[in-house]
Order: structure tokens, then sequence, then C-alpha cells
């Protein structure tokens, strides 16, 4: 038996994994654009997905037949570098999960491959819900803007905001405090799972500081969408 000649590849089998190979990757990137977390632009991520799921069908499925190629696989794997860091475990996550589809049916374990996916998938949307049944919470930073203070001390000022603060909010997590001749600026991160106690917020800020200036961004989605 010569372990260097490539046995047949079956276009049949190959067009049956491309399809299964993109029918599971589309449903992963529609996952991945609607209901991830990542602070990548999710819109432009998600379509690569598919892509490389298609492309891993066509490599393993090629590589599988011959010992000669899997070795020269591995010898040109060994020299590529990629230059994007990954820096987010979301994001990581479905890239890795693209390639395990892609691995499973270049393998011909489709049965496998789609009970896997079906169960992870599964287990994505029954997390979220319950998720959503605890209640969301939105890690927001409010930014605070207090000027005409000449009348006052940065001291009283920062200990008033927190007072008030604290009546809203269980905790506290400042990260930044500025001062300077004209104002003084402070920002938070915040996590609210109540609209209602963010207004509130608001109406006695205004009321306590009529020359305060505020802003929130949502932590969330300050990349996405």
């Amino acid at each position: 038996m010569d372990l260097t000649s490539p046995a047949p590849l079956s276009l049949s089998s190959l067009l049956i994994n491309l399809g299964l190979g993109l029918l599971l990757s589309t449903l992963v990137a529609w996952y991945y654009k609607n209901y991830s977390n990542s602070f990548t632009n999710r819109s432009r991520f998600s379509p690569l997905l598919p892509l490389l799921t298609l492309t891993t069908v066509l490599v393993i499925s090629v590589v599988k037949s011959s010992l000669a190629l899997s070795l020269g696989l591995v010898g040109a794997l060994s020299i590529v570098r990629f230059r994007t860091a990954i820096k987010e475990p979301e994001e990581l996550l479905f890239l890795f999960l693209a390639i395990t589809i892609g691995l499973g049916l270049g393998a011909d374990q489709r049965i496998p491959t789609l009970i896997a996916v079906a169960v992870i998938i599964a287990y994505l949307f029954i997390s979220r819900k319950v998720k959503s049944d605890r209640g969301i919470t939105h890690n927001m930073y409010l930014n605070l803007t207090i000027a005409d203070i000449d009348n006052d001390t940065y001291g009283n000022v920062f200990s008033r905001i927190n007072e008030i603060l604290l009546k809203h909010f269980d905790e506290l997590n400042m990260r930044r405090l500025d001062t300077n001749p004209d104002n003084l600026q402070a920002t938070y991160f915040l996590s609210v799972t109540n609209r209602d106690d963010l207004i509130a917020l608001m109406d006695e800020l205004n009321n306590q500081f009529p020359e305060c200036s505020v802003s929130l961004m949502d932590r969330e989605n300050l990349l996405g969408g």
C-alpha cells in the first residue's frame, strides 16, 4: 500500500460537507452577530465565520486522504504567523467553534457534528434566557462634571456625589477623578439593572447640582454592533 498516494476524493461527499458547514456556520454567525457581547464590530466579523468553516472543511477533506499532504500541511502551517491578536475570550470561542465545525465535517463526522452544534446553540440560548429572567445588567460609565463650586470645597462636593450615588446603587466603583479651578470631573463604573434608578439618579443630581453635566456610556456596546 502506497501511503504517499492520495485516495480519491468524493466530490459528492465534499459538496454535502460544504453545504452542512455553510448552514451550521451561518447559524453560529447569526447568533454571534445578534447576541454576542464582544467589543469587536460584530456585523463585520460574523461573515468571516462561514468562510473559516468552509476553508477548514476543504483543507481537512484534501489532506485526510494522503499522508504526504498531511505532513506538508504541518510544515506549511509552521511558517504561518497571524499578526492580529484575539483579545476577547468570546471572539476566540466562536472562532474555535467555526474551526471545529469544519474539522468535524471535513472528517465526514456529520451526525456527531450536527448533534454537538445543536447542543452548543441550545445551551447558549438557554443560558441567555436564564440571564434575561434574572434581569439584564448594563455596565455603564457615568461621567460627571460639576461646575461653579467656588463656594464649596472639592472634598464636600465629592462626598455629596458619593452619597447621592449610594442612594440608588449598592456599590460604587470610581475610575477617575479630575479637579481644576473651574470644575470637578468624576467617572464611575455602574451596574444598572433598573432604568428607574438611573432616571432618579439623574433627577437628584440635577436638583443638587444645577450646573452638573452628566454623560453615560454603555460599556458593552462601545465598539460592537
